[in-house]
């Protein structure tokens, strides 16, 4: 019985640490927000007046973040779909296409997602400079001038161009994730396809991705958040949210509404709709996706 005792105090010691930071650095945080989203306040003085839930009615008539709703929902599906897609694609091809220099690929690839994502919105300013750009540089040599754009000032182009960015910072991430699944699907189930005359694209449908499903279904919850994070900083970075709110995310509007504008309280009750959207688009996409669990 002290042995059972003294474990759970050993258990409990191991933990706490962990739980206090939890509590201090999450759940408190959290519950501010939820608190301060029903003040009318400035942020920067003591003068606050409690006003229900004035906020989120405001929210509800407002377009400019409806908008900034509709450009982030954009960048999620977008930048989900093309990168899970690349990535299963480019992990299937160096998992099990006997390639030359694949652990340089590998590296290669990954580049993008240890780089900061301020670097990362250098780069692609850079790219999509309209008179010096890598982009229409290239276009220009291969004599398609008329494809020349404004990438980050075409307002019908300019949310696209920022998925691409994130599209290329993420792939590299998620194909280590799904090689790591693939390397541990047995060889023998793609001999015995093979012997029955499946090919390499039927094989990847009917073996490789419902064994790695499971991997899939936890990366879309990745994709989700760090898309909802990632956006921000790079529209603060590459487009300031412009031109004209083209490329404004809802972070970005809501750190403009706590801080730029003083709204906090107003700020803070976009951020309360913000949380909930992602844990309800979470919960929905884990409902959706949800298959039985195959065993080898």
């Amino acid at each position: 019985m002290k042995k059972a005792s003294a474990r759970r105090i050993f258990i409990g010691i191991c933990v706490l640490p962990a739980v206090l930071l939890l509590i201090l650095f999450i759940l408190i945080p959290a519950f501010e927000v939820f608190r301060m989203s029903l003040y009318q306040w400035g942020g920067f003085s003591n003068n606050r007046e409690f006003v229900g839930f004035e906020n989120f009615k405001t929210l509800w008539n407002d377009m400019n973040f409806f908008r900034s709703f509709q450009n982030s929902i954009l960048l999620i599906v977008v930048v989900t779909i093309f990168t899970m897609i690349f990535s299963l694609f480019f992990a299937a091809v160096l998992t099990k296409e006997k390639l030359k220099g694949t652990n340089f690929f590998r590296v290669v690839f990954y580049i993008s997602n240890i780089l900061s994502i301020v670097v990362i919105a250098g780069i692609f300013s850079a790219i999509y400079d309209p008179e010096t750009g890598l982009l229409n540089s290239i276009l220009g040599l291969l004599h398609l001038d008329h494809w020349k754009q404004m990438w980050l000032g075409n307002q019908d182009i300019v949310i696209y161009s920022i998925c691409a960015a994130l599209i290329w910072q993420a792939i590299g991430y998620y194909m280590v994730m799904y090689m790591s699944s693939m390397a541990s699907v047995p060889e023998s189930f793609y001999e015995a396809a093979s012997l029955e005359g499946a090919g390499k694209v039927k094989q990847f449908f009917d073996i490789t991705l419902p064994l790695i499903w499971n991997n899939i279904r936890t990366t879309l919850t990745f994709f989700i958040i760090s898309t909802i994070n990632l956006s921000f900083l790079l529209v603060q970075t590459m487009t300031g949210g412009g031109p004209d709110g083209s490329t404004s995310v809802f972070l970005f509007y809501m750190y403009n509404q706590a801080y730029t504008n003083s709204t906090f309280g107003y700020g803070m009750a976009i951020g309360v709709v913000v949380f909930l959207f992602s844990f309800a688009l979470a919960a929905i996409l884990n409902h959706i996706t949800k298959r039985d669990v195959l065993e080898y």
